[in-house]
């Protein structure tokens, strides 16, 4: 007879007895425990179901990662075939799919990027490209923005701005400086937010804090999880400019912005900026196996060849993960993804400009290709939020009740304080594209309840 303890496989697929696990014995990221979940039984492309075969269009493709949807076949035969070859092997081994995805990962990254040290994820590799950083160039300081998040491990958390970093560790040499936020900072006149706009900035927090001690300078290409800001023209240089004047790294973030996900491989394309290092995850190979990427410029990798690399992990160039890689990076290209994306992004923010015609409580709708946002307002000549920033409770319940909306509808989205993320799968089809307007359209109604303009 089995132990009371162990459940057959058959109770497994209870949704009852899955929620009753979850709160009992389940740790939930970024929660307060407790909560059941709502139980998912399965996915295909940009939908997934319940258990009580509800369906939803995954319009934040989960957490931003899955580019190419749900149960993309290329990518579950890679998992098939290269479990049947050799399912682990040690980071310093040689192995035919850790040595592709390398290759591919400088094919497709921009100029001289060319080395990759392979993670379990975004915050890993940012952990790693800061202290390479720091070993590269002998010094101990970064300089990070305030509207960012890099990660929850200790030092990718304490480098993010969002304040979820209250919870961390609060280690030296972190650096804030403002972010290029157009829609909310006085503009000179001349569109470039010249008092905000990057190279200044940064060059007068350099003269206070000595430019000699600053090892790198990190940044989210485009802003994510705290907003969708999308730097003006020229922003980008003027800091890649100040860096190269004091001999100081650009660590480009590409966690959720790289992969097609703006309608190019990586945003920094969009303005021709080249970082020295580049750290991607998530669209890499959609979060189907734990996988995240450090890229380094030439220099640097051929440093690397006569000093020691600062760091390492047991999974690093995990042979499932590289083969998902593998799969994903030739499907981008055999499927067209990167255009798609690009074309999909036009059409749904030519739909959301008509959305704004309509309901005044979309301040500002901006992003690059499927990175979109919608900043609402109650008062589009204030620019008054539509909740604080960072709300909670009763001052979040305004967005809560439209996020709530919105998954009633099948519609599930994502937001942070007054901003709308709109990020679904790069290859969901015009169909979806409408349906997810549709539903908008009527949430938007909602909003519009609290415009007091």
């Amino acid at each position: 007879m089995e132990p009371a303890s162990i459940h057959p496989l058959t109770h497994n697929q209870d949704p009852a007895w899955i929620q009753d696990m979850h709160v009992d014995h389940y740790i939930q990221s970024w929660s307060v425990q407790g909560k059941k979940p709502r139980v998912i039984a399965g996915a295909e492309g940009s939908w997934f179901w319940d258990t009580d075969g509800k369906r939803f269009l995954d319009f934040q493709s989960q957490l931003v990662n899955m580019n190419l949807g749900h149960q993309h076949p290329a990518i579950i035969q890679a998992i098939k075939d290269q479990a049947d070859r050799l399912c682990y092997i040690g980071p310093a081994m040689g192995n035919d799919a850790r040595s592709e995805l390398a290759h591919l990962m400088a094919e497709v990254t921009p100029g001289n990027l060319t080395s990759t040290f392979f993670t379990t994820g975004g915050a890993a590799a940012n952990e790693n490209a800061m202290r390479l950083a720091k070993h590269y160039t002998g010094r101990q300081k970064i300089v990070a923005r305030y509207r960012s998040y890099h990660g929850a491990t200790s030092g990718a958390l304490n480098a993010t701005g969002d304040p979820r970093h209250h919870l961390g560790d609060s280690l030296p040499g972190i650096i804030r400086m403002l972010d290029a936020y157009p829609y909310r900072r006085e503009s000179d006149g001349s569109g470039s937010d010249a008092l905000y706009a990057g190279g200044p900035h940064l060059e007068e927090l350099l003269m206070y804090e000595n430019p000699n001690t600053v090892a790198a300078v990190i940044l989210e290409t485009i802003v994510g999880t705290n907003g969708i800001l999308v730097p003006p023209d020229g922003y980008l240089r003027s800091i890649r400019e100040v860096c190269d004047k004091h001999g100081i790294l650009l660590i480009l973030d590409e966690v959720m912005a790289g992969f097609g996900r703006t309608g190019k491989w990586f945003a920094c394309d969009h303005w021709d900026v080249v970082p020295d290092i580049l750290v991607t995850a998530k669209g890499l190979n959609s979060g189907y196996v734990p996988l995240g990427a450090m890229t380094v410029s030439e220099p640097i990798a051929n440093w690397l060849k006569s000093h020691q690399f600062p760091g390492g992990l047991t999974y690093a160039g995990h042979p499932l993960a590289c083969a998902t890689g593998i799969a994903s990076i030739k499907a981008y290209r055999d499927e067209n993804i990167v255009e798609r994306a690009s074309e999909s992004g036009a059409y749904l923010s030519q739909k959301l400009a008509t959305l704004a015609e309509k309901h005044p409580s979309i301040g500002e709708i901006r992003g690059k290709g499927l990175f979109l946002g919608l900043e609402l307002v109650k008062d589009r000549k204030t620019r008054e939020p539509y909740v604080p920033f960072a709300a909670k409770g009763d001052a979040a319940a305004p967005m809560t009740e439209l996020m709530g909306f919105a998954m009633k509808e099948g519609l599930y989205l994502s937001s942070f304080s007054n901003v709308i993320r709109l990020t679904p799968p790069l290859n969901i089809s015009r169909e979806d594209l409408d349906f997810a307007v549709d539903v908008l359209d009527r949430m938007l109604d909602l909003a519009d309840a609290y415009y007091t303009g």
